[in-house]
């Protein structure tokens, strides 16, 4: 099936993204809503249903979106259980922020601040300071960490405010240079197995009268990419991953809240040219372009000097039925990274002249630059509901 001629696009209104709810209930505002109420000073409580705790744990589960979620109670019994009562007895979930991909999602839990705040606004980004991509996520090519992200985590600020803070994860992310910008503060505390994370994470929250505790799971995604979110071995992630939920429910000291939550959501992509829909072979959308960042559902495009304009244009044309096709000063100023229309002027430069977020299930891929990216099931990365929106379960002993 061709695609249609450019005269009969109506590409998809800017306005029509579902954006962010920054500053009321995205992934950025829930490390400073449970350390405020834990008396931590320069924080708001800005998500209004949470109620305090002396003790806050936050068990993220990468890749587990809402829509994932109440899709499969049979798998997930304890989680949907705990549904109808969280949020304040509202059940909402709340939004990752844009991109919706673990780098960013990451950074925003950790140092409470949006994307256009701290400055990892994608899976790859232009570097300013060399030309070259960056993958936020592996780190590579490597820069100063603190010079990419110079803000203090939340955990690193309630420790210093003498609350008692741990990570517990595997030890694989102790050192990594997102860890240290992201998640650090307090100590590290590293666990293979998934039963030993969450004693351990028990453990922690009970070891101080005022504690903030982190845990992670990452396989949930894992399985997701590989198998899709429908698959037997994801299935069976969601149901290992729920009776985690529980052990660690089941071991809550006193004054304590657990809050289960996710980086992002993730849908399949149909594997056929019209769903995926190849850079590296296609002249038109390459045609002025010097470097794609970001991943198949939402991408940074960086153009060849001069060409700023003829690239979005193209863009445009060509996937504005299926994409939110914005240039850059567009996408701040409607808000995708961040709440008021503004960034950081050493993120600025970050961000594509051209950034393209999925509506429909389809996918930018680049088969020749991105082999193993262009090959996974599961995706994610855009502003659609089943990527945006994330799960927050409240458990109280």
């Amino acid at each position: 099936m061709s695609l249609p001629a450019w005269d009969d696009v109506e590409p998809l209104s800017l306005d029509s993204a579902p954006l962010p709810e920054y500053g009321a209930g995205s992934l950025a505002d829930l490390l400073p809503t449970l350390v405020a109420h834990q008396g931590v000073d320069g924080f708001t409580p800005v998500i209004p249903e949470l109620a305090p705790a002396d003790r806050n744990c936050v068990f993220l589960i990468d890749g587990l979106g809402w829509e994932q979620l109440r899709a499969h109670p049979a798998e997930a019994p304890f989680l949907t259980s705990l549904i109808s009562s969280s949020r304040g007895g509202t059940g909402r979930p709340i939004t990752a922020g844009f991109p919706a991909t673990t780098a960013t999602s990451l950074a925003s839990v950790g140092t409470g601040l949006p994307p256009a705040s701290h400055g990892l606004p994608g899976y790859t980004v232009r570097n300013p300071a060399t030309g070259e991509l960056m993958n936020q996520l592996r780190w590579n090519p490597w820069t100063d960490p603190r010079k990419w992200q110079p803000y203090p985590t939340v955990f690193q600020q309630a420790h210093a405010a003498g609350v008692h803070t741990a990570q517990v994860s595997s030890p694989t992310f102790q050192n990594t240079p997102l860890t240290k910008i992201a998640l650090s503060g307090g100590s590290f505390r590293g666990k293979l197995s998934g039963e030993d994370r969450m004693d351990l994470a028990a453990e922690q929250l009970g070891a101080g009268d005022r504690s903030l505790v982190y845990t992670y799971y990452a396989e949930v995604d894992g399985k997701g990419h590989r198998f899709g979110v429908d698959s037997d071995a994801w299935r069976g992630q969601l149901m290992y991953v729920d009776r985690l939920v529980q052990r660690l429910a089941e071991q809550l000291p006193p004054r304590s809240a657990l809050y289960v939550t996710a980086d992002h959501g993730m849908l399949d992509i149909p594997f056929d040219e019209r769903s995926r829909i190849d850079f590296d072979e296609d002249w038109e959308l390459s045609a002025g372009v010097a470097l794609l960042g970001g991943e198949g559902r939402a991408r940074h495009v960086y153009a060849v000097p001069g060409a700023e304009n003829d690239v979005l244009t193209v863009w445009r044309e060509v996937l504005g039925e299926q994409f939110w096709v914005a240039s850059r000063d567009e996408a701040i100023a409607a808000g995708w990274f961040g709440p008021s229309g503004a960034v950081d002027e050493r993120v600025y430069a970050r961000i594509g002249d051209v950034v393209a977020a999925a509506h429909d299930d389809v996918a930018i891929i680049a088969t020749k630059k991105e082999p193993k990216e262009s090959a996974l099931v599961g995706m994610h990365g855009s502003m659609t509901p089943v990527e945006q929106l994330v799960p927050l379960i409240e458990v109280r002993p």
